[in-house]
């Protein structure tokens, strides 16, 4: 498939295959019912006269389609095609996701991409088929969609927490768009002429005891699904994230227990939890997705808690896209020992910075320490319980006192110059600027060499292609298994996950 343009034969051909490979890529709407589907919906096959194919959600929606209630569009995992791209829609894209069009408009989208409003809403008709207005509508009316089915939040809660500024604006909203009311969802009753079509189209429709419900009190938190394309290793991202774990904010719980340190946890996956501003989170994998449990003073920001889950876990990564690269390199034994290998982002795209620079020259468990003494010092308490801290801003961090940390004066100015860039908006880690132009202005400051810039586009710009140049376990790894360096060149543009693959590298017992 092009870029602007789908195939229609492709597109047909991956429908009536059910290709779980296309899910997130493409939607198929069908002129006959009015719906649209995902490539996976295991409804029948539409005739191709009844079929037209969207690139995104949002276009099937402006061009007057609804979502299946069937395969539920909602749970698609998203086009891994704009990481790779990082261009300008990209970027606007993961802006929209974390709900920048919801809090600033447009109008303040454009303004953090620093283009125009008419520039913005040219390339989104010519690269998606719709405007960033309606992407962004279709994104609060699926998290609404989503936390209608999944949840037993009211319908006032479901309509802030999805973004809309007020339960009217919600109503209407689904009624323009879905036919019907947000209750008339929750009950099963989608109205006499969205039952019909749902009927053509072959999809039941639930009885209101049918409808899936989890718990949404606030003893049991806010629980909802996040989907993402098979396989998916979530024991090495786990093992990854768990030797890392800032103390206070995040841990890695195997079998019931709190891994140490340095220790090796079992064979079982348990879950990942972290502190949030007014609350805190954990995501359990599952057989084929994340679970993901929000406990949320304010549910407002619950979408942005969402996107930066996927960021973090990678879950909208094309394995098979990946695998296609670099098995038939040298690389191809250790694509074939974890092909669901992904690569861990980030909550926060200042936290990785911040520890790209801490962990230079010392052990992992070392900068583990040194983190968690920052996080004491400089990060908020934010009214938590005794132990649990919140990672510091760019601008705390900035006019914060690190001597006694364990860090040379020299690390101290790196760390002070880096945060001051971020806190002005000189450099922007969180997905709006890009990937090339932010590296470029990294390697500016004093301290920040090859690696850390190659480490932090690799997790807080969420860079594909990104190599940590130097690093000498890589270094070490490809040596070891006879690789040599000019062979990263033909792992482009996933050069990212190769790092992973040697990171993650079975090292031999000694002799």
């Amino acid at each position: 498939m092009t870029t602007r343009r789908l195939d229609f034969d492709t597109c047909y051909l991956a429908v009536s295959a059910r290709d779980a490979r296309f899910d997130g890529r493409f939607y198929t709407a069908v002129t006959s019912t009015g719906i649209y589907c995902r490539p996976v919906c295991p409804a029948r096959t539409p005739a191709r006269q009844n079929v037209r194919f969207f690139r995104h959600a949002a276009a099937a929606e402006a061009a007057g389609f609804r979502p299946c209630r069937r395969c539920r569009p909602e749970l698609s995992p998203g086009d891994p095609r704009w990481n790779v791209r990082a261009d300008l829609v990209g970027r606007a894209l993961r802006l929209i996701d974390d709900g920048v069009a919801d809090d600033q408009g447009v109008a303040g989208l454009a303004r953090r991409l620093h283009v125009t409003e008419r520039h913005l809403h040219r390339l989104f008709v010519t690269e998606i088929g719709t405007g960033p207005l309606a992407v962004a509508r279709t994104r609060r009316l699926l998290l609404a969609k989503q936390l209608l089915t999944e949840t037993s939040l009211s319908i006032t809660d479901v309509a802030f927490a999805a973004g809309f500024g007020s339960v009217r604006q919600f109503n209407a909203a689904m009624k323009e768009s879905y036919g019907f009311a947000p209750g008339e969802l929750r009950k099963g009753r989608i109205g006499t002429g969205a039952a019909v079509t749902a009927a053509r189209r072959g999809h039941a429709v639930p009885a209101p005891d049918e409808q899936p419900r989890s718990a949404a009190s606030t003893a049991t938190g806010l629980t909802l699904r996040l989907g993402h394309r098979m396989p998916y290793d979530a024991r090495s991202m786990l093992r990854f994230l768990a030797a890392r774990a800032i103390p206070g904010l995040e841990s890695v719980t195997w079998s019931g227990q709190e891994t140490a340190a340095n220790g090796t946890p079992p064979a079982e996956v348990a879950s990942y939890s972290r502190a949030i501003p007014g609350g805190s989170l954990t995501l359990a994998p599952a057989a084929d997705h994340v679970k993901l449990i929000v406990h949320a003073d304010d549910m407002r920001r619950l979408a942005k808690i969402v996107s930066r889950c996927r960021r973090l876990l990678d879950l909208d990564a094309d394995p098979e896209a990946v695998a296609a690269v670099l098995g038939p390199t040298a690389l191809g034994p250790l694509i074939a020992q974890r092909p669901g290998l992904r690569v861990p982002g980030a909550f926060d795209g200042f936290e990785p910075a911040v520890r790209a620079v801490v962990g230079q020259q010392i052990s992992v468990a070392g900068a583990r320490t040194i983190l968690g003494r920052i996080a004491v010092r400089a990060g908020t308490s934010d009214g938590r319980p005794a132990g649990s801290v919140l990672f510091p801003s760019a601008e705390r961090l900035a006019g914060a006192d690190l001597t006694g940390l364990g860090l040379t004066t020299r690390r101290i100015a790196t760390l002070r110059a880096l945060a001051e860039a971020v806190a002005a908006g000189e450099i922007d880690l969180d997905g709006a600027q890009d990937p090339a132009e932010a590296v470029t202005l990294l390697l500016r400051i004093p301290g920040i060499g090859p690696w850390t810039a190659g480490y932090i586009a690799l997790r807080s710009l969420r860079d594909p292609d990104a190599w940590p140049a130097g690093d000498l376990m890589l270094r070490k790894t490809m040596a070891r298994l006879g690789i040599p360096a000019e062979e990263a060149e033909h792992w482009r543009p996933w050069r990212a996950y190769a790092a992973l693959h040697l990171w993650s590298a079975p090292t031999p017992p000694p002799p």
